[in-house]
C-alpha cells in the first residue's frame, strides 16, 4: 500500500496531524498572540524528579510542558511540547485523542498569554 494512502500513517503521524489541526484552529482566531510560538511533539516526557509548574501533568505524568523562551538578541521563541505516548495511553479513540490534544493546547496557550483557557476555547 502507498504510503499516501491514510492507513499506512503510523500513530505517530496521526497524533502530528491531530496536534497540526488544534494549532491551525487557535491560530485562526490568535495569530498574533501565537506568532513566533513553536509548537513540538515528543514520544515521552524526559526523566526528572521534579516537574515545574510549565508541565501539564496527569497523575503525576506529563502530558506538555511550555517553554516560555527568553527575549534577547540570541533569544529562543516559546515552545509548546506535547508528549505523545502519555496522551495517547489517556484516549479511547482517535475523537478522543483529538479533543484531548485541544485541551492540552488550549491550556498551555493559555498559561503562556496568562489568560483563562474559556478565552482561548470559545
Amino acid at each position: 500500500m502507498p504510503a499516501s494512502v491514510p492507513l499506512a500513517r503510523t500513530r505517530a503521524e496521526i497524533f502530528d496531524d491531530l496536534v497540526l489541526d488544534a494549532v491551525e484552529a487557535l491560530e485562526g482566531r490568535f495569530a498574533g498572540e501565537l506568532a513566533g510560538v513553536e509548537f513540538a511533539v515528543e514520544d515521552v516526557p524526559p526523566e526528572l524528579n521534579v516537574y515545574d509548574s510549565d508541565v501539564l501533568e496527569d497523575g503525576e505524568v506529563p502530558l506538555a510542558r511550555l517553554l516560555p523562551g527568553r527575549p534577547g538578541r540570541q533569544g529562543l521563541p516559546p515552545r509548546i511540547v506535547l508528549y505523545r505516548r502519555p496522551l495517547e495511553l489517556r484516549a479511547s479513540d482517535r475523537d478522543d485523542l483529538a479533543d484531548l490534544i485541544h485541551d492540552v493546547i488550549v491550556e498551555q496557550v493559555a498559561n503562556l498569554l496568562g489568560v483563562s483557557p474559556d478565552d482561548l476555547d470559545t
